[in-house]
């Protein structure tokens, strides 16, 4: 439980919506084209292999994203300190602390972004009639996070909600065109 708890904490808020709106947004994208009618229905090989690629692409980019801007604030301190040499607090404990948080936040942002491509591309497989019904579990599950994602930063739902879900259906719609997976 405790683990839980440090998850919704305010300092994974940036790790946990973006995974999980960017694996919704990429399992639109890449399996829009097995969410039309006339198209083979998701198998679970096609669900997994997307949800991994999606959280191995995003572990990437997040823990990239994480470590920049970590040693971006080591050197910004190093000037105000103004310390002659470059780079002797990314070499210390302070370097490799900055290196695990990284890691940490892109774990958490990978995770999420696993499970939230996931869950469309499962409701796909399990449900194979309509087509469309993961499309409609990714959308809703957009308006969701919009929604306490608006109640957490004290913005508007409906507006939260509805960028969110048009967002999701722009990539549906673009997904459907390219029909890359």
């Amino acid at each position: 439980m405790k683990i839980l708890g440090s998850l919704v904490d305010a300092r994974h808020r940036l790790d946990l919506v973006a995974g999980l709106s960017d694996g919704m947004l990429t399992a639109l994208t890449l399996g829009a084209g097995h969410m039309l009618p006339a198209s083979t229905p998701v198998s679970p090989g096609l669900a997994l292999r997307v949800a991994c690629a999606a959280a191995l692409s995003g572990a990437f980019v997040f823990f990239v994203a994480h470590y920049a801007e970590r040693r971006g604030e080591l050197v910004e301190a190093e000037r105000q300190l103004n310390l002659t040499s470059h780079g002797q607090l990314a070499t210390s404990r302070l370097g490799r602390a900055v290196m695990r948080e990284a890691a940490i936040q892109a774990a958490i942002a990978s995770g999420c972004t696993f499970c939230g491509a996931l869950l469309p591309l499962v409701v796909g497989t399990w449900i194979q009639q309509p087509r469309w019904l993961g499309a409609v579990v990714a959308l809703a599950a957009l308006c969701l996070l919009g929604y306490f994602l608006a109640r957490t930063v004290y913005g508007s739902p409906f507006r939260w909600m509805t960028g969110l879900v048009l967002g999701g259906v722009a990539l549906t719609l673009m997904g459907a065109w390219l029909d890359i997976a």
